[in-house]
């Protein structure tokens, strides 16, 4: 939950700047202050990495550089809390792919709903918005099972590696980050060159709340539960963005919408009434 609240927060925080910097170039600042944040806190010897460990890190990070691209360009286009839920759709493929009982089937199925009827009602009017969403869900199934392989040697060798591998990341997006900031401040001198500094400044703020924090909390948390369990509780995250999107944001939510956040909600408590979790591993070979 400190996890979610205060990545929306940070992502709320990010859409007030998309007017004066782009969108793709929040998104790159967002990944590149995290890795520096990171590296400076975890100060990680690339050289104690053994070459799997290194291409394991390398396909992480890209999955999570990718990942916040994508959701920003969705949230750019789309309310925060609808884009979130939609984005849920790749845990929920993971959630599928590690469940054994018919409780967690019905869990899936629910928040399978949810989703499809968020992209629904969004696609008319916005359909490369839920394009967007769907690809950011797409890696951020990879973020969760290469995750946990990231912080399959305890939260202390995670943190590590999810600074070399966020440094990474930030590398793989800079031609797009990079392109985007300088066309979003071509021309501008005097007074807008004072406000494009504050705001390069502000996305290292994003960075702490959105990615240092919540992701380094979240390589604690892998550590210690499997990744479709983990997958399956992230469904509180559509509720905290939606309720993010409305206090900051001012986005009030359509019947439709809350409808599907409630259908994620639903999956959620679905299978939290399943009692102990089963330890399910959904790791490739």
């Amino acid at each position: 939950m400190a996890g979610a609240v205060t990545q929306y927060l940070g992502a709320a925080l990010a859409v007030h700047v998309f007017d004066t910097l782009g969108a793709a170039a929040v998104a790159w600042l967002r990944v590149a202050w995290s890795a520096l944040l990171l590296l400076a806190w975890r100060r990680p010897r690339w050289g104690s990495f053994s070459p799997s460990r290194r291409r394991e890190l390398a396909t992480f990070g890209v999955a999570l550089a990718a990942m916040n691209l994508a959701f920003y360009l969705a949230i750019d286009r789309l309310p925060l809390g609808t884009a979130v839920a939609i984005e849920f759709s790749g845990p929920i493929g993971v959630a599928a792919l590690g469940s054994r009982s018919g409780r967690d089937l019905l869990a899936v199925g629910l928040a399978a709903v949810g989703v499809v009827l968020l992209a629904d009602v969004q696609w008319q009017a916005n359909a490369p918005g839920v394009l967007f969403a769907l690809a950011a869900a797409s890696m951020w199934a990879i973020y969760i099972v290469w995750g946990r392989r990231v912080g399959a040697g305890g939260a202390v060798a995670g943190l590590d590696g999810l600074a070399v591998a966020t440094a990474i990341g930030a590398l793989a997006v800079a031609p797009i980050g990079l392109g985007g900031l300088a066309r979003s401040t071509a021309g501008v001198d005097g007074p807008g060159a004072a406000a494009v500094l504050a705001a390069v400044v502000l996305c290292a703020v994003v960075a702490l709340c959105s990615n240092v924090v919540p992701y380094a909390l979240d390589q604690v948390v892998l550590a210690h539960l499997p990744a479709a369990q983990f997958a399956l509780l992230s469904s509180l995250l559509p509720v905290t963005a939606l309720a993010v999107g409305v206090v900051a944001l001012a986005q009030r939510p359509t019947a439709g919408e809350l409808l599907g956040v409630g259908l994620v909600v639903a999956a959620l408590l679905t299978r939290a009434r399943n009692g102990a979790p089963t330890p399910i591993e959904t790791e490739p070979a």
